[in-house]
């Protein structure tokens, strides 16, 4: 047998298996599941020894391969971040169940009484790259939601996730939820990830999460049904009624509370009038931040130290402290260059005009548009729904954060006495 004959075969019957589990996860109790993720929740912090000695391993293979510093932070695990993990999934616990929810009713004028009710989308197909949390976020929300999960995560986390896994499958032995609801495929193989491209037999949804390249890999070749999450080229557009300490703090807040991850700042546009009477401020708050900034030509002038941007600085995902700074004459310019350059995650205005933010907020075609606030509240757990699966930039069935209800689905139940049609 060759060795992908090999893999297609285990990766067939991994996806069966999960398949199967489905089914009895789906049928389980609030109380159970809840249950399942606390014993999850305890026994990843008992075991974060043998959790960080697997995740030194990719740790020097990123050092070997010189991966960027971003990347690298992403990779890292500490015993600080494993209790984060467990306490995200005790708080995925004490979420309302979204399985089971009524979301409509009403009775016939024959008497039969429909109801529309969520229930759980079956197996879900987890592919990502250098963030081991997520192996434990994702796997959280699908089992709550009853669903059972395959992750494929990157070979730079292969250590790391196989580890997590190991622990959860010895967790879930002790409760009601079969350890086969969730899959790890152990292959750094790309034949094997596009192999699972195709199991729609198995497999009901696909949720990639990641760089532009992995995301889009995803959508051009599966077969399944892809909820996409997308990049962030977020942008921040001053305009110019805004006030000026109040633009400030949030564009710094949107560029580097966290600059490696999607919601942050990734370009700003600023009214050439509010540049006029705020450069100096904007100059100097750059400059403590320590962010590179690439321009066009009036922000070169304006802003010592600036490079005049390219064409694809008004696109790239920095990930770091760099921004490209756009100047426009007015609020239609602004919304065009985000049509033109966006990539639908989050897109915020800083105004004092009532009437420039509703123009704004309303033809800005974007998951997530803001007045007088951060992109970072682009998030699960800042918008309150307690963890997300991802950030959803499509339009069907899910946009914005991913919670539990998102990896539901709905369902028509019709109780009659005998109706015929």
């Amino acid at each position: 047998m060759s060795l992908l004959t090999k893999h297609h075969t285990h990766l067939e019957a991994q996806t069966l298996a999960a398949k199967k589990a489905a089914k009895i996860l789906g049928i389980l109790s609030t109380k159970e599941k809840n249950d399942a993720l606390h014993v999850l929740a305890n026994h990843l912090e008992k075991e974060y020894k043998r959790i960080l000695e697997a995740n030194n391993k990719d740790i020097e293979a990123g050092r070997d391969k010189e991966y960027e510093a971003a990347f690298m932070d992403r990779l890292a695990l500490s015993k600080e971040r494993i209790i984060e993990f467990a306490n995200g999934l005790r708080e995925v616990a004490a979420l309302e169940d979204p399985i089971g929810e009524e979301i409509s009713s009403w009775t016939l004028d024959n008497g039969l009484k429909v109801s529309n009710v969520r229930v759980p989308l079956g197996v879900i197909g987890m592919i990502y790259e250098a963030r081991p949390n997520v192996t434990v976020d994702a796997t959280g929300l699908a089992l709550k939601s009853g669903n059972a999960i395959v992750l494929k995560g990157g070979s730079s986390a292969i250590h790391s996730n196989k580890a997590i896994v190991d622990v959860m499958h010895e967790a879930l032995e002790k409760t009601t939820i079969p350890k086969e609801a969730v899959q790890f495929i152990n292959s750094t193989d790309r034949k094997t990830t596009q192999q699972l491209f195709t199991k729609k037999e198995h497999i009901d949804v696909l949720i990639p999460r990641g760089g532009g390249s992995l995301i889009k890999a995803v959508v051009d070749n599966a077969t399944i049904p892809v909820l996409e999450t997308g990049v962030g080229n977020c942008h921040i557009y001053i305009d110019q009624e805004a006030d000026a300490d109040k633009a400030l703090s949030i564009l710094i807040n949107a560029k580097t509370d966290r600059p490696a991850v999607c919601n942050a700042a990734e370009t700003l546009i600023v009214h050439q009038r509010w540049l006029n009477e705020n450069k100096q401020g904007l100059t100097d708050a750059l400059k403590a931040h320590n962010i590179a900034v690439h321009g066009d030509s009036m922000i070169v002038d304006a802003i010592p130290g600036a490079v005049l941007a390219e064409e694809m600085d008004w696109e790239k995902e920095y990930l770091g402290l760099e921004i490209a700074i756009k100047t426009v004459d007015d609020i239609d310019e602004a919304i065009q260059h985000i049509e033109d350059y966006g990539t639908k995650h989050s897109e915020a205005i800083i105004t004092e005009d009532q009437s420039s933010a509703r123009k704004f907020m309303s033809l800005v075609d974007a998951a997530a548009v803001y007045h007088n606030a951060s992109t970072r509240f682009t998030d699960g757990g800042a918008l309150g729904f307690g963890a997300e699966i991802g950030i959803s930039t499509q339009k069907l069935h899910a946009r914005g954060p991913m919670g539990l209800s998102a990896l539901t689905t709905s369902k028509y139940c019709m109780t009659g006495s005998g109706q015929i049609r």
